[in-house]
């Protein structure tokens, strides 16, 4: 077992008492969540709606089969598509399979199956390694390792093809670890014997690489993967920090943080997502991955958690300046800081469902993120509802009160979503939307923790103005360009992620059944649902 170092510093500085947001639960919101307790262990209470779920599941299958069979004319085996073009491209010489791997296993799952054994096909037998180039180590271990190995595992652990080129792949990624303290670069070189050069790295991203090369390191024995990115970790959890929070940057040589902001959106939310997600990942053998957990979002609710002054709705924020004699607070919330809501309702029960535990035996704590989890799902599904066309900008902005003087801190009106008392405001340039998963991830896991149907019923609403924006005849699916104004303009681009993490989140979201059980599997920062396990 590792076991926290309680010797560390843990706070880099002091910083002036009202920075602070010190977000709690209301009485109100408390006595919901005793409502939502009672009702997950009533029987009688449960979903007796009409709605044919599996009908919608289907729609949702459909939607994936038609996503894959127009990458599969236009671009098939190139590691990104571009709808609009009708093209694609790969990212080193010869492609790596970035595409097919990340969305492999939602094949599986959805059962399409002659889709999953062409793409499955291609990469046991047309990719390679051993090529030039440079490679996002992050986005590589996320999609492309995290993608073979949920495969894998979904094979019932039988196709070593499969775990063969995950194996290739994580040896020649894990040479960046190479460096002075451990901390990797950001980006990986495929062929390369020499040491990597890192200066500054992303603090989410060296922190999101441990699932991925743990299950890799049991599944071949091969302890060094689980030894290089644990190093990570033990560094890391020795850096002074703010209250657990930790600033976008780490520096290489020094192991300490040098970033000058602290976010839950880029660059900083999944090494929250994965403090959690490892000490699930191995039964909760691993204390200190929990202990830093519950020290970061015992921060999150100091300083970055907030209420809204007319929607009431509950954002994560984010600090600027921390460094500096007047550090603020910025009310600015990315889609991707949507995971927090899911993230939290997972940590509060372990995964279990709340109408398999005894309400009596839920700590307070875990009684706050829950609520702090459920209020962020309702903002982020504002994100959507409140816009024209249903589909969430890239990043919202919150109206706020000046505390001093209780008046509006002056903004642009024309960039409300509601006039005249709306709270979410959207820059011109954070108004796109590439079909990002975050807020149907946190719809799905709220839905498996609490029992609630409306999670499932925003989660359709979602899918409902994908469909009627996102989607052409001509081109398949798109990103949106501007989703303020109707109907909504494009791009020539679609992630991997739409078809590896929205759509499959929408799946489930609609499955009655249980084949990704939240006590048996961990989805990594990509939605590849890899198995728990002890290392014994």
């Amino acid at each position: 077992m590792r076991y926290r170092n309680t010797d560390r510093h843990e706070y880099m500085k002091q910083w002036p008492g009202d920075l602070a947001t010190n977000w709690r639960a209301t009485q109100e919101q408390q006595m919901k969540l005793d409502d939502v307790i009672r009702e997950a262990h009533c029987e009688d209470c449960r979903d007796s709606s009409l709605v044919d779920w599996a009908q919608r599941r289907k729609q949702v299958v459909s939607a994936a089969k038609r996503a894959w069979d127009f990458y599969y004319r236009d671009a098939f085996g190139l590691d990104e598509y571009r709808p609009i073009s009708h093209s694609g491209r790969n990212f080193t010489q010869t492609g790596l399979g970035y595409y097919i791997a990340d969305v492999l296993d939602t094949l599986w799952l959805m059962g399409l199956k002659d889709e999953y054994k062409v793409g499955r096909d291609f990469l046991v037998s047309q990719v390679t390694f051993e090529q030039p180039g440079s490679v996002s180590l992050f986005e590589t271990t996320i999609r492309l390792l995290g993608g073979l190995l949920s495969a894998y595992h979904w094979s019932g652990e039988t196709d070593r093809a499969l775990l063969e080129v995950a194996d290739q792949l994580g040896s020649r990624l894990a040479m960046s670890f190479n460096t002075s303290t451990g901390i990797p670069p950001e980006t990986a070189i495929l062929r390369s014997d020499g040491m990597p050069f890192a200066v500054e790295s992303s603090t989410s991203e060296v922190s999101t690489l441990q699932l991925e090369f743990r299950y890799l390191a049991k599944l071949t024995g091969k302890q060094s993967y689980q030894q290089q990115v644990d190093r990570i970790m033990d560094i890391i959890f020795k850096a002074p920090k703010f209250d657990g929070l930790v600033s976008n940057y780490i520096n290489a040589a020094s192991g300490e943080f040098t970033g000058t902001f602290i976010s839950l959106g880029s660059r900083g939310d999944s090494y929250y997502e994965y403090l959690l997600k490892q000490w699930l990942q191995t039964r909760q053998t691993e204390p200190i991955f929990r202990e830093e957990y519950d020290s970061a979002m015992d921060g999150v609710r100091k300083y970055l958690a907030t209420v809204s002054p007319n929607q009431n709705l509950t954002y994560i924020g984010e600090l600027l300046r921390i460094k500096s004699a007047t550090p603020k607070f910025s009310p600015k919330m990315d889609h991707l800081a949507c995971f927090l809501a899911g993230n939290l309702a997972l940590g509060s029960t372990n995964g279990v469902p709340l109408s398999d535990i005894l309400p009596s035996s839920i700590r307070p704590r875990d009684r706050e993120d829950l609520i702090l989890g459920r209020e962020l799902g309702e903002t982020c599904a504002h994100m959507y509802f409140d816009t024209p066309s249903g589909l969430a900008p890239e990043i919202g902005w919150f109206r706020q009160v000046d505390s001093k003087t209780g008046k509006d801190i002056p903004f642009n009106s024309d960039e409300q979503l509601i006039k005249p008392d709306g709270d979410i405001l959207v820059h011109t340039l954070d108004r796109h939307y590439i079909l990002r998963p975050e807020t149907v991830e946190s719809f799905y896991l709220l839905w498996k923790i609490t029992g609630e149907t409306k999670w499932r019923e925003y989660g359709w609403r979602v899918f409902e103005a994908i469909e009627k924006w996102a989607w052409s005849p001509e081109y398949g699916y798109t990103s949106i360009d501007n989703v303020c104004v109707i109907p909504p303009t494009r791009r020539d681009s679609i992630e991997t992620f739409f078809l590896s993490e929205t759509l499959k989140y929408l799946y489930l979201l609609f499955n009655d059944a249980d084949p990704t059980s939240l006590v048996d599997h961990v989805f990594n920062s990509e939605a590849h649902p890899l198995p728990m396990f002890t290392w014994e």
